[in-house]
């Protein structure tokens, strides 16, 4: 599991560094409270949209594995035929839903100047958008396949591109005759969208050099067009997507909610969730390796070994969560401070990462077991359990809390506890449920022989 794991954690961690780096360096224009707002915003309402509909493409997750751990790589070369055929069709969606967002975003009660700041951000954002879906799917292929460190070297790579662009085009400078001009959160936009173009580049050159060596017969990937796949992928697919969407969404509900607040409060929400968002990272990373190693030991027909592997990926995944909680809990000025000077939001965001802290272990059990059941083909428990305890349990919490008992931006984020509270523990049980079956099957089969 950490063999496929630990490339795979560098390259989430170097994912959700961009973003992080954007905030930093959005933090240390003339207006930090300002710039910081707009550039979260603008990522909340993508990154909610963007992943819900690119989580389709995880149902590729099941099929590759399988196919890889059967041995059957013609079949895992049409699934990636029909999966780049999804992801052209779903890019497209998102860059005109992005291109008309505006449209409903200058209705909501939130800082005129905030929304025109995001507004400029999502456009800049929209640029990378293909870029983004094509690196999504090949990924998917290479991870299925245990090529994980090309993924890595990408986004390790990717991230100085984007330090780079974000310093040339936030701020701007002047060479002679050469002029940049500073374009504040846009640029910072701009700077995402060219890095992940490189992804895209990476990730069509990885392969390629990949298949010259290990000739799994890509090169006659162009079979005919089978609408029943698509279909099957897609359906297999939407659940994921859905628990993706359903779990952003909440994060992006309340950043609404809390911009209605007031930029100071929206500023440290912007901190705290990109810590949070960094941590998940990992437990993340070992979901996507759950999901290859599970699928792998169905498709060889070896159920014992799919209920180790999603096992370790739980107590990896928890273990790492429990480290960053301490982590929060121990040095949560030191963290903040990190991203800005404004002493006023590093005041705000402490309070924050505290919560941040406590949820952390159950953050690790519920999206590690996630993954483990979506190797096992089971991509339905995660939305289902996800809607109850974020919308139905966490919100209304969160509601509570926040605006009735006046605890603000912390009221909020306590409903979020709560959710992945009730996520983590039911998630566990319904993987300890799978792997009863999976047991049972191993019987069946040993009576078989």
């Amino acid at each position: 599991m950490l063999t496929l794991a630990l490339p795979l954690i560098l390259a989430e961690l170097g994912w959700m560094a961009m973003g992080i780096v954007d905030t930093i360096m959005v933090g240390h224009t003339a207006n930090p409270a300002l710039a910081i707002s707009s550039a979260a915003l603008g990522q909340v309402l993508y990154n909610t949209i963007a992943f819900g509909i690119a989580g389709i493409l995880l149902g590729l997750d099941t099929h590759l594995s399988q196919s890889h751990g059967a041995g059957r790589f013609d079949e895992a070369n049409r699934w990636l035929l029909h999966g780049l055929i999804l992801a052209a069709g779903l890019a497209l969606v998102l860059i005109l839903i992005i291109v008309a967002a505006p449209i409903l975003m200058v209705r909501l009660p939130i800082d005129r100047t905030v929304l025109n700041g995001s507004i400029s951000f999502l456009a800049a954002l929209n640029y990378g958008t293909p870029a983004l879906f094509l690196y999504f799917t090949l990924r998917r292929y290479l991870q299925a396949f245990n090529h994980v460190r090309p993924i890595a070297l990408a986004l390790v790579t990717a991230n100085l591109i984007n330090v780079v662009g974000n310093w040339l085009l936030i701020y701007g400078h002047t060479w002679g005759a050469i002029h940049i001009p500073a374009l504040g959160v846009t640029g910072s936009g701009l700077s995402t969208a060219i890095s992940r173009c490189y992804l895209a580049l990476f990730m069509v050159i990885a392969l390629w050099r990949i298949e010259r060596r290990h000739q799994y017969g890509l090169r006659s990937m162009a079979h005919h067009f089978e609408p029943n796949r698509l279909r099957r992928l897609a359906l297999l697919g939407a659940p994921a997507g859905g628990q993706i969407f359903v779990e952003i969404s909440i994060f992006g509900m309340v950043t609404f909610l809390i911009g209605v607040m007031g930029r100071l409060p929206l500023a440290g929400h912007e901190i705290a969730l990109n810590c949070a968002s960094l941590t998940f990272m990992v437990p993340f990373a070992i979901s996507a390796a759950a999901a290859v190693r599970v699928g792998q030991a169905i498709g060889r027909k070896v159920p014992t070994d799919a209920a180790s592997a999603g096992w370790a990926a739980i107590l990896l995944g928890a273990g790492a969560m429990a480290v960053f909680s301490a982590v929060l809990l121990l040095f949560p000025h030191a963290i903040a401070a990190s991203f800005t000077e404004d002493s006023a939001v590093i005041a705000a965001t402490i309070p924050l990462l505290f919560v941040a802290a406590i949820f952390q272990f159950f953050d690790g059990l519920q999206i590690t077991a996630t993954g483990a059941l979506r190797g096992a083909g089971n991509t339905h428990a995660g939305l289902i359990v996800q809607i109850v305890g974020y919308w139905i349990i966490g919100l209304p919490i969160g509601y509570l809390f926040g605006f009735r008992l006046h605890y603000g931006a912390v009221g909020l984020w306590l409903g979020l506890c709560a959710g992945l509270i009730v996520a983590g523990i039911t998630l566990s049980l319904i993987w300890r449920h799978t792997t009863k079956k999976l047991s049972t099957q191993t019987q069946e089969l040993t009576t078989t022989h």
